[in-house]
């Protein structure tokens, strides 16, 4: 009997953490924009974001909504909206990566100026 219950336990326990991660379904392109600003801002606001860091995902943020603008102006095709969600993605990434890097603003972290 245990052989039995085990498997079907972990499959079950599989499926409940994966339902809502599929509920959640596809994000507009502006709700992920306004995601990942935010994110930007509060890693800035509580130093997981050094001035530096900032700055460039802030310029790839940048590049992405003009490139967004530049796809929008003849109605976005399924390539330009794949191609703007990976691009999302990759800086969705980019952002958790550099809140995660251990460089810190303030005195004897990240940002050092030699």
């Amino acid at each position: 009997m245990k052989k039995i219950l085990i498997p079907i336990v972990a499959v079950s326990a599989l499926a409940a953490t994966t339902a809502p991660a599929l509920a959640q379904g596809w994000q507009s392109i502006n709700h992920r924009q306004a995601n990942i600003d935010r994110r930007i801002d509060q890693g800035v606001r509580n130093g997981q974001i050094t001035r530096n860091e900032a700055y460039r995902l802030r310029a790839e943020f940048r590049d992405l909504n003009r490139l967004e603008d530049r796809y929008r102006r003849n109605g976005l095709s399924n390539w330009e909206r794949a191609d703007l969600d990976r691009r999302f993605d990759r800086l969705a990434a980019a952002v958790r990566y550099e809140r995660r890097d251990g460089d810190r603003y303030g005195y004897g972290y990240g940002d050092r100026r030699w």
